[in-house]
């Protein structure tokens, strides 16, 4: 094993540990300060659990990395259970990160809380592993073939498509936040982590030195997007008001009373006047909180659904805070009211018992709708 493996693996591994570290005490302590506002709402919930495995995907980082060290230190990567452990944590890493993206909102669709979809996902990160695991024992003698290594290309044809939730995951969800510079860079990062992956296929871009600089710069970019990801995530939790705290009442038609003292709101009346489309619509939401179950509390937001567009969902927070004239520290945001569960849904945020709608406009607005 040259210095320049030796060096990286070790950077690896002290790189990974200590990413995986930081980002497991953040969620900790995002449990224990936060525990009550978890257990309140479901969707943080989601974003709790998509943290917990992403930082479990850089301890597997570490013990591939020990396990390649090993493998080169006491030259068993000829055996068979240097193979073995190689695929093994090929797959759990990709099986980690794959659940991780189950839990992100903003997630590709057919992968955000769709089981079925995750599952076959993991089905074929599974058989993939076991066909590269098969290629590395028939190709043993002769690994690469006219400039290709055999048994790399269906781990990186997997990568390509790993890659690409990722970007699409992290991308969106930063842009989400506001953060597009972190967007950027994130995109960056795991355009990087699939183009340190080419060497291992394509033996004539193989560089020992600039091929692990490049490893090492992408890992490091990308565990400190991660580190970005929850850090964001407790800024979010701190500003995001409580659902127990937040009151609406419903007093007549374009008239609405909330309260959220986290945002200086108290029994502010807030006056739709002729915006008619905002005020059903936040009816609507309060509705189906209020008197439904489970599933049935939330509206689909989309061309298909009862809400045509997302748009929609804004302009009923920017009239809020235009008609209440908030200072921009305490104005709202759509995440503050609704609740994305995915999938185009929808939900209001506030608790039914919170959830005040007079009598009168009930039946007239049960009768109209």
């Amino acid at each position: 094993m040259s210095d320049i493996t030796k060096f990286y693996s070790l950077a690896h591994i002290c790189i990974a540990s200590i990413g995986g570290i930081l980002l497991l005490a953040i969620w900790y302590n995002i449990r224990k300060r936060f525990r009550q506002f978890l257990e309140e709402d479901d969707s943080q919930k989601r974003i709790d659990k998509g943290l917990l495995y992403l930082s479990l995907a850089l301890f597997v980082w570490v013990f591939s990395g020990g396990w390649i060290y090993m493998g080169n230190l006491f030259l068993f990567t000829d055996t068979i259970i240097y193979d073995i452990g190689y695929s093994f944590f090929s797959v759990l890493n990709t099986l980690v990160l794959i659940m991780a993206l189950f839990y992100f909102d903003f997630a590709p669709q057919f992968l955000s809380k769709n089981k079925r979809n995750t599952l076959i996902l993991i089905s074929i990160a599974v058989i993939v592993s076991i066909v590269t695991f098969v290629l590395i024992q028939k190709f043993k003698d002769t690994p690469v073939v006219n400039g290709i290594r055999i048994s790399g290309v269906p781990d990186l044809m997997f990568s390509c498509l790993l890659t690409w939730l990722l970007i699409v995951s992290f991308y969106r969800t930063f842009m989400n936040r506001g953060l597009k510079l972190v967007a950027v860079i994130s995109v960056v990062a795991f355009f990087l982590m699939l183009v340190s992956q080419m060497p291992d296929v394509f033996v004539v871009m193989s560089n020992e030195l600039y091929g692990h600089l490049v490893k090492i710069i992408a890992k490091t970019t990308f565990i400190s997007v991660f580190l970005v990801l929850a850090t964001s995530w407790v800024i979010q939790l701190a500003l995001t008001p409580k659902p127990s705290e937040m009151t609406i009442k419903f007093l007549d038609w374009s008239l609405v009373k909330i309260t959220i003292p986290s945002k200086e709101i108290y029994d502010e009346t807030i006056d739709f006047g002729s915006k008619t489309t905002q005020y059903k619509n936040l009816l609507r939401f309060a509705v189906k909180r209020k008197y439904e179950t489970g599933d049935g509390q939330y509206l689909l937001v989309n061309s298909g659904g009862e809400i045509k567009s997302q748009t929609y969902l804004s302009r009923i927070i920017e009239n809020i805070n235009t008609i209440l004239q908030l200072q921009s520290i305490s104005q709202l945001e759509r995440k503050d009211l609704f609740t994305f569960m995915g999938q185009g849904k929808y939900r209001l945020r506030v608790i039914p018992e919170n959830i005040v709608i007079d009598e009168t406009l009930l039946e007239e607005f049960n009768k109209t709708s």
